[in-house]
């Protein structure tokens, strides 16, 4: 069976567990990393000298890096749905999913450390805004596309949808001030209509 190492409120175990749920594959979640320690083990490091979750294990096949894992589910149990058969589908759904790290997640990071896992007296509030800000900006791309098409990649629900969800999730569902992004909000309310990103993805944040 596959095993996903990582608890459930991280946002990149989030994105492994929705692709999975997505694609209907048996699978078993195993609580690691912050309160449930597991990570720094001789086991665990084995697996994954990061000493990060989340970590999959299918038959024996270890990964590490989440979207490197939402790839590869996509590619074994959901070809032709999450992982598009068009070459430029394929490659626009991945564009996202890169933009998604390497672009969004650093600007998002202070505000999301700051408002929900750091106690109030103990925050920066010019990082947060500063964070605030910039994250607002970012999304405003997203929302331009989202504007003309329902999903990123087009028509079709794909695997460049399931990182960047996370994160609108998240950014949604903080006490924050946020522009109106009212295609963003949109797309965000048929991904949380899916079953899959219910079970997965609308956990608590903290």
């Amino acid at each position: 069976m596959l095993k996903i190492w990582g608890r459930i409120n991280s946002v990149n175990v989030k994105k492994v567990v929705w692709t999975a749920e997505e694609c209907g594959v048996a699978y078993e979640r195993i609580d690691a990393g912050m309160q449930y320690g597991v990570v720094s083990t001789p086991a665990y490091l084995a697996m994954n000298p990061n000493a990060r979750v989340p970590t999959l294990d299918d038959d024996g096949f270890v990964l590490w890096e989440s979207n490197t894992m939402v790839r590869y589910l996509a590619r074994r149990y959901g070809q032709g749905t999450l992982d598009p058969q068009d070459l430029r589908q394929y490659a626009d759904a991945d564009r996202w999913m890169d933009w998604c790290t390497s672009t969004l997640a650093g600007a998002f990071r202070n505000v999301f450390w700051g408002m929900v896992r750091t106690p109030i007296e103990q925050r920066d509030a010019k990082a947060i805004e500063t964070s605030r800000v910039e994250t607002a900006k970012l999304l405003a791309i997203p929302e331009a596309v989202l504007a003309h098409q329902p999903y990123l990649a087009g028509a079709q629900f794909t695997m460049g949808d399931i990182p960047l969800g996370c994160f609108v999730h998240l950014w949604l569902s903080m006490p924050i001030e946020r522009p109106a992004h009212p295609a963003l909000s949109a797309w965000h309310a048929r991904l949380a209509a899916r079953p899959a990103f219910q079970k997965a993805v609308n956990t608590p944040l903290s």
